[in-house]
């Protein structure tokens, strides 16, 4: 689940890289459905997800056959092709070429119909307005600067009564230093909020992580995240919280992602 945004750094540049690096490197997040998945999903028993481990509820969808579905960030072979499969018209926007392919894998593995499109999630230009009845986002606006102008794109692009699945991580967990944790799997407060590599780190440190393939991250505030859908014209109607479970100490403490719904006006 991928993204990109005009930045000094050209961290859209950077995490094209990074994650068509991830790809190669099979990262979980990068691994197609299997065709299975798909045959269920065709006879109307399918689930995806936007954070790690809750799945979206089914009445957020609406009656999702034929719906006009922009998923956005969200190459990689995994929520796309198991929309297509329940019925819906399903387009893939997203920053990796390598996690457009997935998809396309999927499309000629299975027999499905997805329009595939390489580009950042916050210019969809490419799209007219009120072209789309949902757009679906995975976790992804942590790998971009502006995230205002994603939920602007967004509204955009909705068709009146239309809505936003959204995934992003709670700000809160960018607090803790990220180090410390894996190396002692410890929390220790340190950082200000918002958080930003592009700000944070060297321009040496932002050579390591992109020979490492690990992405810019920025952690946003409640108030970009969520005010933010609000002031694009959206209205907020569903809203959960997700984490990794108890392997993962911090979400042992609290939630660590959250998902929201949100409509545009009729």
């Amino acid at each position: 689940m991928t993204s990109g945004a005009d930045h000094p750094l050209d961290v859209r540049a950077h995490n094209e890289s990074a994650w068509d690096k991830q790809v190669d490197w099979e990262n979980p997040w990068t691994i197609p459905v299997t065709t299975e998945a798909v045959e269920r999903a065709r006879r109307g028993d399918w689930e995806i997800v936007l954070a790690p481990t809750r799945p979206v509820p089914r009445t957020w969808f609406g009656d999702l056959p034929g719906l006009e579905v922009l998923g956005l960030a969200s190459g990689g072979g995994q929520q796309g092709p198991i929309l297509a499969a329940a019925g819906a018209c399903v387009t893939i926007l997203d920053n990796s070429q390598k996690q457009v392919r997935q998809d396309a894998t999927v499309v000629d593995r299975d027999g499905l119909h997805i329009r595939t499109v390489h580009g950042s999630m916050t210019d969809l230009s490419a799209f007219a307005d009120e072209s789309f009845d949902l757009v679906v986002n995975p976790v992804s606006v942590v790998f971009l600067h502006d995230v205002r102008r994603v939920w602007h794109e967004v509204a955009r692009v909705l068709r009146p009564g239309g809505a936003l699945i959204a995934g992003f991580g709670s700000p809160a967990k960018f607090i803790f230093d990220a180090l410390t944790y894996e190396r002692e799997g410890r929390l220790e407060l340190k950082h200000f909020l918002p958080y930003s590599e592009a700000e944070l780190f060297t321009e040496e440190e932002h050579r390591k992580l992109a020979e490492e393939g690990e992405a810019l991250l920025f952690s946003h505030t409640l108030e970009t995240l969520i005010g933010g859908q609000l002031d694009a014209g959206l209205t907020l109607c569903g809203f959960y919280e997700d984490g990794y479970g108890n392997e993962d100490l911090l979400s042992r403490h609290m939630p660590t992602f959250i998902a929201t719904r949100a409509v545009k006006a009729l």
